[in-house]
């Protein structure tokens, strides 16, 4: 089993929850997380040089700042970690910087406290 941890844009939430949804994912977990990537990004900035102020264009390296994003944590069997890689580069694609990252970890086991049962019983599919 693995877990399959998607750090992703605010506004694309709703719609990875549903496509998950319809992909027979249903559990899962959600956090409000900030971050950013390797570059340097200042909305501000980001603005200008989207206006082609060059001034702002140059400064876009000097300056960062933490942007907003949601954290998704899914465990699966290892037999639905592409469908849940494939269905969350779906939705958030858009082939711009910020899209997010998948990264998949191992998972040793899971237990459901309720009825001790383990294994990926315990888990959607």
């Amino acid at each position: 089993m693995k877990e399959v941890m998607a750090i992703i844009r605010i506004g694309k939430i709703n719609q990875t929850k549903r496509a998950l949804i319809d992909a027979g994912i249903s559990s899962m977990h959600v956090k409000d997380v900030l971050g950013r990537g390797k570059g340097f990004v200042d909305m501000l900035r980001l603005e200008g040089a989207e206006r082609v102020w060059e001034e702002k264009m140059e400064e876009l390296a000097v300056v960062g700042r933490l942007i907003p994003k949601r954290k998704i944590s899914i465990i699966v069997p290892n037999k639905l970690v592409q469908k849940v890689v494939r269905t969350i580069i779906e939705i958030n694609k858009t082939g711009k910087s910020g899209d997010g990252k998948i990264f998949v970890l191992p998972i040793n086991e899971s237990l459901r406290v309720r009825d001790g049962q383990s294994g990926d019983e315990t888990l959607d599919g």
